[in-house]
């Protein structure tokens, strides 16, 4: 067995510990009250979101997630919203930080980042790549750590594929130069995070705000909450 080089994390509900429905209901609130000044009904705006999001986890990878995001949003709300845009970059810059609020901090999470680059482990932010750079660094900053912490963060810019696709592990290891076998994947989603788990990944599933949509046994992987997952690191 290959000795681990890299360490990919997740951020929402791993390293950013958060109630999804609290922080989806913060984060939506928010950006319906900023753009119901430019006429968009807040139910019709946040329908064409989903329905953006389920364009890019459905992305084949011939465009990027952004495009494919913003193609289906557009073909709901029509191109006036493609022109919005600068309000919506508004939005992310001066209000989105207030759905921190509906975030907790675990304190581990900024020493296990920091005992991996000490042994000279890389660090990587797999976080699914549904959000634009700017959100997904502040999101970051929330978990009290920084985006200069990981050697790729992937957001819907820089990416074509979405969790649980095994092509978008595929496409981080192969932008980091990696073998799957000298990887570890630790996240809280047990379909999207674990799935890694197929391509040779070693993966450590973490139960502090675990999602098992369709009740898999989790007893196949590594599981457990900071504390045990800092013990399962020293023994790598």
């Amino acid at each position: 067995m290959k000795p681990i080089s890299t360490v990919l994390f997740d951020l929402d509900g791993t390293l950013l510990p958060m109630d999804h429905e609290k922080f989806m209901h913060a984060y939506f609130g928010g950006l319906a009250a900023r753009l119901a000044p430019r006429g968009y009904e807040p139910k019709t705006l946040i329908d064409a979101i989903w329905a953006g999001t389920a364009a890019m986890v459905k992305n084949d990878g011939s465009c990027r997630n952004e495009e494919a995001f913003w193609n289906r949003f557009t073909s709901i709300l029509g191109e006036r919203a493609r022109e919005d845009m600068p309000h919506f970059d508004a939005f992310y810059r001066e209000d989105f930080d207030k759905a921190a609020l509906s975030c907790g901090r675990a304190p581990e999470a900024r020493e296990i980042i920091d005992r991996l680059h000490a042994r000279g482990i890389r660090t990587v932010l797999a976080t699914n790549p549904l959000f634009p750079a700017i959100a997904t660094e502040k999101r970051t900053r929330w978990a009290g750590l920084d985006p200069s912490d990981f050697a790729l963060i992937t957001t819907y810019e820089n990416s074509t594929h979405c969790k649980p696709n095994p092509d978008y592990y595929r496409d981080i290891l192969a932008r980091i130069g990696a073998d799957p076998q000298e990887c570890l994947m630790v996240g809280n989603d047990v379909g999207e995070d674990m799935i890694a788990a197929t391509l040779g990944m070693r993966v450590f599933l973490l139960t502090d705000c675990l999602i098992n949509r369709k009740n898999a046994d989790i007893s196949q992987y590594p599981h457990g909450s900071f504390a045990e997952l800092k013990a399962f690191l020293e023994t790598l």
